[in-house]
Order: structure tokens, then C-alpha cells, then sequence
């Protein structure tokens, strides 16, 4: 066991918890770590008894001692938090607008260090409830890294059990958009193939003919461009990847999308002078749900965002004359 680190009180912080005098600090860097440390007897200071709620004086020791591996802890990476645009806070839940680039929660394996949707809210809003004994802090539903848009966080255990029976009981009503290249041949219509994982790509889903959980998505036109489209999304499962797997199935990858091209277009790429995303053209643009206190309907929009509205300003402003 390392050495224990020291860290007196300053009079500003005279009167501060302990728990919340260690999430300020850095080596410790947010209340969940804080809360392991107390937890695991990891913390003393001398004259005092130990415990959450303790109020420092003045000048009060406070010794705490770093597991193991506390430092790669990417819960609490030592990195500024993310600008998240909040749509909705109560004491229950908070419902964010998520920026592209920002993971739901921490890979299994641990080696990220960025921060994540998780790791935000852990410094926002302090301990949250994870699900099914995983350290992923009030993820209620996952979106992908690259995908914006409308993304819930539960602040208690009632709450997240409330807000993930409705995603069982499919009684969330999901409306995606995305830029696909191509244009669908209908102007609507449903996708309902099975999807399992590709035997060839372990990290890839793949629509199947036998085997696999079911899927479906509705998908309707929203706009026709020069060889693209924009397309409002609404899928009734939730199936990893399931609108990228979808689309890919018929033909209409998505644009930027890196792991899914359908063969039909495979080389596709932006034209010259296109604004490129940089990422895949999804976004989660509206979420109907229930309140999981009192039961209130809700609906919360996050607007289409800048980069997306860019590339399709631009091929709007490309399209050949009619």
C-alpha cells in the first residue's frame, strides 16, 4: 500500500464536508471516487471521526490513500468537463442534448481516458445509480459515440428502474434523422429484418435471415438531394446500430459512417467542397417518454445540429435545377 497523501483544509473551506473537500481534489477528481475512498476505509482525519457528512474545520488533516489503478479511473479523468447543452433537470432525471464525440460510458475494458456522458454527470450531479451492478452512472440508454442528440440520465434508483422498464416495454418513441447517400425508392417505408453480430467483424451487427433478435425501423423521406437524402428515422426495437445496420441493408448507408458501407456504396464519398461532418450523419432528434415520478407525458427535441445542417445547406444549394 503507497504511502498515504495529506491534505490540509484551507480557512475558504472552512465548514465543507469531507466528501465534498475530496471530490475538489485532484488526485481524487469527483464525488463517486470520494465515495469509494470513504466507503473502502481509505480515509482519516485525525481528531474526528470518519464519515460523509463531516465538517472540517480549519486546518483539519485530511490522509486518504489511492488504490491501486484510482488514478486511470475514467470515471474522473483529470481533463476539462465537455459543453453539454442541458434540455431538462429535475431531482429525478436530466435530459441532454449529447455532442457527437462523446461516448455514453467508459469502454469494458477501461483504457479510455476521455470523458464521457457518465462521467459528466457524475460531476454534475454527484453519486447517480448504475444499472445491473455496472459502474455507468445514470445511463438510462446508450447512444453511439458519434451520434448527437437527445440522451436521458436518471438521478435515482427509482427513476432509472422507472425510465429503463419503458425501454423494455418499448414505450419510448425514438425519432432519429440522418443523411444517407442515395435516395430511398419509396417515399416511406419498413425495415424489418433481424440483426445479430457479424461472425465476420465481431464488432459489427449485421442483418440475418434466421437467428437474430428482431428489428425494425420506419423510415420516411424528409428531403431529396443530388444523389442523397435526409431521412427521419423511427425505430420501434433498439438494437445496437440498428438504424446504421438498417439503412446499410437497403442500400442507403450513412454518411460518414466508417463501419457500415453497403456494397452498393462502398465508394461513395462527399463531393468536392462538400462540408464533411467528420463523423456519421445520425441524430437523435426527439424522445417521448413518461416522466418516471409522475407519470406526466413528456417530449423533448434536440435541433438538428450545426454540422449536419451545414452539409445539407450545402447540397440543398447543389441540387441541379429541376
Amino acid at each position: 500500500m503507497t504511502e498515504p497523501l495529506v491534505r490540509p483544509v484551507p480557512p475558504a473551506d472552512a465548514g465543507i464536508r469531507l466528501d465534498a473537500f475530496l471530490a475538489r481534489l485532484p488526485e481524487v477528481r469527483g464525488r463517486t471516487s470520494a465515495r469509494r475512498l470513504l466507503d473502502q476505509g481509505l480515509v482519516q482525519v485525525p481528531g474526528h471521526d470518519v464519515r460523509p457528512s463531516l465538517l472540517l474545520p480549519a486546518g483539519a488533516e485530511v490522509r486518504f490513500t489511492l488504490p491501486p489503478g484510482a488514478a486511470d479511473d475514467p470515471l474522473a479523468p483529470d481533463l476539462p468537463l465537455p459543453e453539454v447543452a442541458v434540455l431538462y433537470d429535475d431531482a429525478w432525471m436530466c435530459v441532454i442534448d449529447k455532442p457527437p464525440g462523446l461516448a455514453a460510458h467508459p469502454p469494458e475494458d477501461r483504457r479510455s481516458r476521455a470523458h464521457t456522458v457518465a462521467s459528466w454527470a457524475v460531476a454534475r450531479f454527484g453519486d447517480l445509480p448504475s444499472p445491473d451492478a455496472t459502474d455507468r452512472p445514470g445511463i438510462v440508454h446508450r447512444l453511439d459515440r458519434d451520434t448527437s442528440g437527445v440522451m436521458v440520465v436518471a438521478k435515482t434508483q427509482a427513476a432509472l428502474d422507472a425510465l429503463r422498464a419503458q425501454w423494455k416495454a418499448r414505450a419510448v418513441e425514438k425519432v432519429y434523422r440522418c443523411l444517407v447517400y442515395g435516395v430511398p425508392r419509396f417515399q416511406s417505408d419498413w425495415i424489418d429484418r433481424p440483426i445479430a453480430p457479424d461472425p465476420r467483424h465481431p464488432d459489427r451487427m449485421t442483418v440475418v435471415d434466421e437467428g437474430g433478435r428482431e428489428a425494425e425501423t420506419f423510415y420516411e423521406l424528409v428531403e431529396r438531394f443530388d444523389g442523397f437524402a435526409d431521412v427521419r428515422c423511427r425505430p420501434r426495437t433498439g438494437r445496437t446500430h440498428q438504424i446504421r445496420v438498417h439503412m446499410t441493408a437497403i442500400g442507403h448507408s450513412l454518411v460518414g459512417d466508417k463501419t457500415y458501407r453497403s456494397r452498393a456504396r462502398q465508394h461513395d464519398r462527399l463531393p468536392a467542397g462538400a462540408p464533411d461532418p467528420g463523423r456519421q450523419c445520425l441524430h437523435a432528434h426527439r424522445l417521448s417518454l413518461r416522466h418516471p415520478h409522475t407519470d406526466e407525458p413528456l417530449c423533448f427535441e434536440a435541433p438538428w445540429p450545426a454540422d449536419l445542417q451545414r452539409l445539407a445547406d450545402w447540397l440543398r444549394a447543389h441540387r441541379p435545377p429541376r
